[in-house]
């Protein structure tokens, strides 16, 4: 009775051990060997909006975190300042058509009359037929910039999606180039994901993946697009035209480097929302091509 108790807790105690090993390699395979991360993001190019006339804001057309379509007003910026404007530079451009015209009569009566006009009159009379006509010509880009101007204080949409970190108010001064908010690219969202290098050789562009969103339980479907061409390298510094600054320390432990592999979205279940810098599981499905990788272990 005894000999069969001993045996019982033998087979137990195998059992658990091969059960804790079971665990261990599956864990194993799982995190260190499968194209699996848990170190994705959700990501969407940011599209700066500056405007391009600087002024008074005395409009804005948006609220923050608004879903916009491109070419839809966003904010105006002092109108009546670039109306003036432009009349002005149509003023400036009548102006130079009629001394042009008078300039053009005078000429055409001066070379009608070469026995009685001197001929270095009617030289200099060409010549400001020329350069009022050079001046016409700058008066008509001016008055086109002077449009094109007041058609800019109208700022709109570059692309569609959703404006982000919008503070401003009617009556604040912006300057042209400096960025006012974000758009938030959505026909541009993806997920990438950080995978170690050890893993990159069964990963290549068109396998299919999984997400999953921290937090959200439903599984959104995607492939590989493609894989980051480098990354840096933070053992080496030192720019052109310089010596190589290279770190002469040299741990025991090496981490793989982790290399961006960038995930296109095919499916979203419904009610599931991307929003840009989520944290995401990502799980790369290798497809059978008949290709034999060979993996070294790590150490």
């Amino acid at each position: 009775m005894i000999h069969r108790t001993n045996l019982l807790r033998s087979i137990g105690t195998l059992a658990l051990i091969s059960a804790i090993l079971f665990g261990i390699y599956a864990l194993w395979m799982r995190y260190q060997v499968e194209p699996v991360t848990r170190d994705g993001k959700v990501r969407s190019d940011l599209v700066p909006v500056a405007p391009d006339v600087s002024g008074l804001v005395t409009q804005v057309a948006i609220a923050d975190n608004q879903s916009v379509r491109k070419g839809q007003v966003l904010f105006v910026i002092d109108p009546p300042r670039y109306r003036l404007a432009l009349a002005q530079a149509d003023a400036a451009l009548a102006d130079q058509r009629a001394a042009l015209a008078q300039a053009i009569r005078e000429d055409q009566r001066n070379r009608a009359m070469p026995d009685v006009v001197a001929a270095e009159t009617i030289e200099e009379g060409r010549t400001k037929v020329e350069t009022l006509r050079a001046g016409l010509a700058r008066a008509a880009a001016a008055r086109d910039l002077a449009r094109l101007n007041l058609e800019r204080t109208a700022v709109r949409a570059p692309v569609d999606g959703t404006v982000t970190n919008v503070s401003m108010q009617p009556g604040i001064y912006l300057a042209a180039g400096k960025p006012a908010l974000a758009l938030v690219h959505g026909a541009s969202l993806r997920v990438e994901g950080y995978f170690e290098e050890t893993k990159l050789p069964i990963i290549h562009p068109g396998d299919p993946a999984s997400i999953w969103l921290m937090g959200v339980r439903d599984e959104i479907r995607g492939h590989v697009e493609s894989i980051a061409g480098g990354v840096e390298d933070r053992e080496r510094s030192g720019g052109e035209a310089q010596l190589a600054n290279v770190n002469p320390a040299f741990t025991w432990v090496r981490l793989a480097q982790r290399i961006p592999v960038r995930i296109a979205i095919d499916k979203v279940p419904a009610g599931v929302r991307l929003i840009p810098g989520q944290t995401a599981t990502v799980e790369v499905h290798p497809r059978a091509d008949g290709r034999i990788v060979h993996r070294s272990l790590p150490w």
